[in-house]
């Protein structure tokens, strides 16, 4: 997957991009569709994915089916990291 990262409409903070990039490369990640009128007119996507060097991210995103434009990216918060554990622990069963 290709990712826009011109005009970041967001504080990349204390991630990188390759950080978050790679959150979306992660074989447990966890994409959520809208599930709100809202979000789904606007095609915007949710993944919960860790980094290579283990730090959960929380995205929202939107893709045209070439590249991705990451919307809001920070890292997970304990709920988050709940979640995508009890995912994970459900697929490796």
């Amino acid at each position: 997957m290709e990712f826009d990262w011109n005009n970041l409409p967001f504080e990349l903070g204390s991630l990188t991009q390759r950080e978050i990039e790679e959150s979306f490369e992660d074989p447990f990640a966890v994409r959520l569709m809208p599930d709100t009128p809202r979000f789904g007119v606007q095609a915007r996507f949710f993944n919960l994915g860790m980094s290579a060097g283990g730090i959960g991210i929380y995205s929202v995103y939107r893709a045209n089916g070439k590249q991705a434009r990451v919307l809001l990216a920070r890292p997970f918060e304990p709920e988050e990291r709940f979640f995508y554990q009890r995912k994970m622990d459900q697929t490796l069963a």
